[in-house]
Formats: C-alpha cells, structure tokens, sequence
C-alpha cells in the first residue's frame, strides 16, 4: 500500500491539474483527495511535495530484441532500463528473432514479459511474414494472441498493394498500422541526412523525401481505406506538413517524433560517433524546428524513445558500417522536459498527453489516466532535478547514446506499476 502526498496531480484525461494526496491499495487507486490520513498499519507514505504525479508513461515504440538478440537486450533489462526512465509500460517492436509474426512468438514475449518484467509489455505484430513486405501475416490470429498493434518498423512496407490490404485487413481487427516510412529506393541504406553537412563529410545521404514519399503514399492509403495509420518517427518538415494537412481533411493520421530528433541535428554526426547513426537520420536544423511546431500544434500526437539497442560490435565500427539506432528509453523523459517544457514548446501538461495519455488511446489499452477503481500506474516527476546522462548506468545492456555527458533539467523520481514501486531514483 503506497500514500503519495501533496502531489501535484497533472492528469490531461480528466482535466486535472491540483494538489492531491493519492492512496493506492492492491494496485489499484483507492482514493483521490484533497488530504488523506495515514491510518494504516503497512502503509509506505511518499512525500511528493513539489514534484508531479502523472498517469505512467508509455512508450510505444521499443525494441527489445528478445527473442534472438539478447546480448544487445532482453525483455527483463528493457523493462529496467523503461522503469529507470518512468515508463510504466512498453509496447515492443516485431523485428525479433524469430520476427513476431506468429501468435505463438506473441504468446511467448507475452509470457516472458509477465515472468521477468517489471512494466507492462504490450507485443506488436509484423505486418508481413518475416518482414518481407510481401505476403500478409494472420492480423486477427495476433490481435486475439495479444499484439496491440501491427508494424515491419526496421523495415518499410515497399508495395503499395501489400500495405493497402494491411489497411483493408486491420479495420475488422481495430488496430492502428503503424508504418516505418522510408522508400528504400531514395535512402539506399544511406549514413545520415542528405545536406551540406553529408556533403562536407563525406558520407552517403538520406534525402527527406526518402521519407516524405512514403508518408503521402500510406496517407493516401489510409484516406482510401477509412483505415487508422500511425506514423512512426516523423523527422522531416515536409513530413509534418502532410500530416497535419491529412488531419484537416480527416484521415484517421496520428504521428510520434523521438527525442533524439528533436534534439539533435545533422551537425551531431560531425563527430562520427556512431552513437548519432539512426534511421531515420537526424536532420537539419529546418526539419527539427517543423518538428517543434508540429508537436506544439498537435500534429505530433506522441513522444515515442524508437529504443533501438547495440552493442559494441554494432556500434565500434567506422561509421558507414555502424548499426542505425540510440538507446533511449532512459534518457526521453530529461530531453522531453529540458527540449520541449522548460522552452516552452510544450507546456508540461501537453508532454504528459504526448507520453501517456495519447499513446493508450492509440493503442486501445488501458492507461493514461490516472482514476479511482483504476490501475495505479504513476511516473513522479521532478522538473527541476538535475541530470548529467551517464550510459554506464544504464539499467539497458546497451550504451548506444550521443547524448553521454548531457546536462539536462527534469526527469522521473519514481515509477509505480500496479502499485508496486519498481524504480525510484537514489537522489529524488
């Protein structure tokens, strides 16, 4: 039993923003209110004086690696790594190995994730077999087995065809498509982003429209179909432009950014640290300020980690053979609040939305609120804590950061999952 004091509550879904005194009993929360007593004997008190108390976070865009990969991550220490970055709940990625495009892999990560972690796993299923982007997994045998949502993130759906009929097919189903939109046709397996900087480096270039094409073709699509289309880590103008134009005329659109896009630019890579090699790549500073206003103005409907873990012979490599992808589960919620509230992009309320209450609605699971008779799931932030991002205590196996040595402003002091403390930081 837990009893959170003096909080200040910043529940977006129920139009809350006031001191209360939370008690949460059998995971579950008991009671809201102005003040409760501690009458309990068991009972720990949380004196959460001077932070927020927010609805858990949930990212919905991980990859855990396991099953097949487990030397960069598992299912255990993803969930480490989610709760040290007050994340109450994950949603993880099918490029897996074997991929998760079986009810019989969902089955199992499922089943893993209740034995060995400590926040909510929630799977979603490959799109195609294998991630081939051709043939159609068996969407309604995953959506009873578990999965949340259908995705060939890593890999982009090249036939226009295929992703139409996946569109067609989800619609029985209420699941979101959630496309990773690149047209491996213009990218190439490029370096970084097309520009002066890649020019002037020497590396192979990504263009925006690598992306760009793709989210007009799935838009499109979506219109088509009356389908829900989510689109994973936007990171151009022209991309956020064509959203929020979707949106407007009606399409069922919702798009995510990463903090590692809008924090970062393509002059990051100057450094040739492997660390800032990501797909898509980071992008001139043009295409960071679109994302900015796309995320103030609600284009941008969530802030997702694209967690993507390597090790070291991913990553200490010359940088044309590094592997793409940051770990960052552990460092979103700091760079949200130092990039995006403590600038005043975002109020705090609105990065709250972005991280908890948007992502369950997508999803369609619970979460995101924060009411009585409903789970306690609770992330408590300190928006003054000091943050100097260190990867060697990573709770993730991997240390694939750009962001090492980072002072930052903000960040989780707890997270609580079904009322049970799974992290807390060692300097609240």
């Amino acid at each position: 039993m837990l009893l959170i004091k003096r909080g200040r509550i910043i529940d977006p879904a129920n139009r809350v923003d006031g001191v209360f005194d939370v008690l949460i009993k059998n995971g579950i929360i008991a009671r809201i209110a102005l003040t409760i007593e501690p009458e309990e004997q068991g009972l720990r008190v949380i004196d959460a004086e001077g932070k927020i108390v927010a609805p858990g976070f949930i990212d919905m865009h991980t990859h855990l690696r396991d099953p097949g990969q487990e030397s960069k991550e598992t299912i255990a220490s993803g969930c480490k790594a989610a709760a040290a970055g007050g994340f109450t709940a994950l949603a993880c990625m099918p490029n897996t190995g074997p991929v998760n495009d079986s009810p019989l892999i969902t089955g199992s990560i499922i089943s893993k994730a209740l034995r060995e972690g400590c926040v909510r796993v929630y799977p979603i299923g490959a799109i195609t077999r294998g991630l081939q982007g051709e043939a159609l997994t068996d969407i309604g045998a995953l959506k009873e087995a578990g999965v949340v949502a259908v995705s060939d993130d890593g890999e982009p759906v090249m036939n226009a065809e295929v992703m139409r009929r996946a569109l067609e097919y989800v619609t029985y189903f209420d699941l979101p498509v959630i496309s990773h939109c690149e047209d491996k046709n213009l990218s190439q397996n490029g370096d970084m982003h097309e520009g002066f900087i890649s020019t002037r480096l020497g590396l192979r270039g990504i263009p925006a429209a690598a992306e760009e094409v793709m989210v007009a073709r799935d838009l499109l699509l979506a219109k088509m179909t009356g389908s829900r289309i989510h689109i994973a880590h936007v990171s151009t103008a022209g991309s956020v432009d064509l959203i929020r134009t979707a949106k407007a005329k009606g399409v069922l659109v919702t798009a995510e950014a990463t903090p590692h896009h809008f924090s970062l630019t393509d002059e990051a890579v100057a450094s040739f640290d492997t660390s800032t090699k990501v797909n898509p790549p980071l992008r001139s500073q043009k295409h960071l300020d679109a994302l900015w206003e796309g995320l103030a103005d609600g284009t941008i409907d969530v802030i997702a980690t694209d967690h993507a873990p390597h090790g070291a012979k991913d990553k200490d490599v010359d940088y044309p053979s590094a592997a793409y992808g940051i770990a960052g589960l552990e460092t979103a919620v700091s760079l949200t609040l130092s990039k995006l509230v403590h600038t005043s992009i975002l109020t705090i309320e609105e990065a709250i939305a972005k991280l908890s209450l948007n992502p369950a609605r997508i999803l369609g699971i619970n979460g995101g609120s924060l009411n009585e008779g409903g789970d306690a799931d609770v992330t408590i932030l300190d928006l003054e804590k000091e943050v100097t991002i260190d990867p060697e205590n990573f709770r993730s196996k991997s240390r694939n950061t750009p962001f090492a040595g980072m002072r930052l402003t903000g960040g989780p002091v707890m997270t609580i999952v079904k009322g049970d403390v799974v992290w807390e930081s060692e300097s609240p």
